[in-house]
């Protein structure tokens, strides 16, 4: 009789193990349906203020800015990790811009049918389960929130080169020291090109080096400020910034042109299909924005409408100033004198126009400004969503009472951003970055297509056209791009997967446990 009691007890306690594991399961799978998300974001105090028209403005203003002042340099002359495309990389952005465009597509059909802030996050959340929603958002987190960090230090950069033309300015102010403007990597990377010794500049406080981007430091402060006050002001302020950019990159076109000489064209392209496809790698991180739209829905009016318009025009219409940008460029200048930090700015100098080159730098600083703006937004309004579903610290989820903002989270975005900045160069970040964005953009893919086939019957306001083809098309076109890159760089296809480690862990041991407490308080 013992024996069999415990025979019983053991096959009890296998049993619960297993029932266990199988709840364990079932929750990471677990679905959220969309009237629910949409009946959660009605409730969520934030103000519906934007319009087609802004949706465009919000996504010229990512797109249009560290692109062509600065990452289109990267892609056409290359880096000591990656090839560049010379004169062909006007096929690097119709590559990109194809990747782009397919993935634009899914957006739009989920954008339109589920108008809720969070993107990507949300997207997954309601086909694929929670645990692949979190991954996807820890990912917009990376693609966000360092995409921001490679742009601020971007601004940091174009704003001393745009003092240094005021001779009358002081001298601290237009050469200061090296540690206040550059993360310690990027000092010492500038302090051993003079063959200056750093441990005689850098200071340090109790043995340890400090080294941070002042710069940058300020302009986040002054976007999270911007932020918090409101997004129809700011949206404003990104339309003012996208006018005076566009100006100035029309400037460019229409002088550059008369500078542009056929023979720079040849070799057209120098390093073959794999400075083609690195510099479409590379250039990917210039279309980030038109994403960042599909977070502000909660906050359009008529998003079924607006929100495809917003999504699908930004695109279109940065891609064809790109290509223009692209075509003068390499035709001004040989492939081997292009400038990799301030390429056309650089080019107009070498044309004689110092006029323009001023007037560019100027450009730069706005179009760097108005990415910077759209990507803060995008990924406060991320963490917003996630912070709604339980998976994060309900004080997160807090909107101001009075600019009916998130502006806790803009606050710790901010801080974060800041935090972030004393550690990263922009290659290492832009990199990062992109690794983030093609995720984000295969899984929107996947997600469209498994919606299609469990919830059929869902009004579509935008259907993408030719499903299943252009999803698979989408995920072909960004997974190639991230695969064959992984073979050329180093630093950041190690800290990708580290940075998903680190977000099962937080998962595991944080978000899946809130979000069971909270379903057991529910009930």
């Amino acid at each position: 009789m013992k024996e069999i009691n415990n025979n019983l007890h053991s096959a009890c306690n296998e049993k619960l193990e297993v029932g266990a594991i199988g709840r364990f399961v079932k929750n990471l799978f677990k679905t959220k349906n969309p009237d629910e998300m949409i009946e959660s974001a009605n409730k969520g105090g934030l103000e519906k203020t934007l319009g087609a028209f802004d949706l465009i403005v919000l996504g010229v203003g990512a797109i249009i800015g560290s692109g062509i002042f600065t990452v289109v340099g990267i892609a056409a002359a290359g880096s000591p990790q990656s090839a560049g495309a010379g004169p062909a990389l006007v096929i690097s952005m119709v590559l990109a811009s194809l990747a782009c465009v397919f993935s634009a597509m899914c957006y739009s059909e989920f954008a339109s049918m589920i108008p809720v802030a969070g993107s990507a996050y949300l997207y997954t959340y309601a086909t694929m389960g929670e645990f692949l929603a979190w991954i996807v958002g820890w990912v917009l987190m990376l693609e966000y929130l360092v995409g921001y960090i490679a742009v601020a230090n971007a601004w940091s950069g174009y704003l001393i080169q745009f003092l240094k033309g005021f001779p009358f300015l002081p001298s601290w102010l237009t050469n200061p020291p090296v540690w206040l403007v550059n993360d310690y990597s990027s000092a010492i990377s500038a302090l051993a090109k003079e063959g200056i010794d750093p441990t005689g500049v850098i200071p340090t406080i109790a043995g340890i080096p400090v080294a941070f981007n002042l710069p940058a430091l300020l302009i986040t402060i002054l976007m999270a400020a911007i932020l918090i006050r409101g997004i129809k002001e700011s949206t404003n302020m990104a339309g003012l910034m996208v006018v005076i950019k566009l100006a100035v990159i029309a400037l460019f076109v229409i002088t550059g042109a008369f500078y542009v000489k056929p023979e720079n064209w040849v070799p057209f392209a120098p390093n073959g299909f794999e400075g083609i496809f690195m510099g479409a790698f590379i250039i990917f991180f210039a279309y980030i924005g038109f994403d960042a739209i599909a977070t502000a829905a909660e906050e359009t009016k008529n998003p079924q409408k607006n929100l495809p318009i917003g999504i699908i025009g930004s695109l279109a219409v940065c891609t064809i100033i790109y290509v223009l940008v692209a075509i003068v460029l390499t035709g001004m200048v040989p492939i081997n004198q292009i400038d990799a930090h301030a390429p056309i700015a650089h080019a107009m100098r070498l044309a004689g126009q110092d006029w323009v080159a001023g007037l560019i730098s100027l450009g730069a600083l706005t179009g760097l400004t108005s990415v910077l703006l759209v990507l803060m937004l995008a990924g406060t309004r991320i963490l917003f969503a996630m912070s709604r579903d339980n998976y994060l610290p309900s004080i997160l989820k807090t909107v101001h009472k009075k600019y009916k903002t998130p502006h806790v989270i803009t606050i710790m975005t901010a801080l974060i951003c800041i935090f972030g900045s004393l550690f990263l160069n922009i290659s290492t970040a832009a990199e990062l970055c992109n690794f983030g964005t093609f995720t984000s953009f295969i899984i929107v893919c996947v997600a469209v297509l498994i919606l299609r086939k469990t919830d059929p019957k869902r009004e579509r306001p935008f259907r993408v056209p030719f499903s299943p083809l252009f999803p698979i098309l989408g995920i072909v076109c960004c997974g190639g791009l991230m695969i064959y890159s992984m073979q050329f760089l180093t630093t950041s296809r190690f800290l990708f997967p580290l940075w998903l480690i680190i977000g099962i862990a937080i998962y595991l041991t944080y978000g899946y446990k809130k979000q069971r407490k909270t379903e057991n308080n529910e009930k």
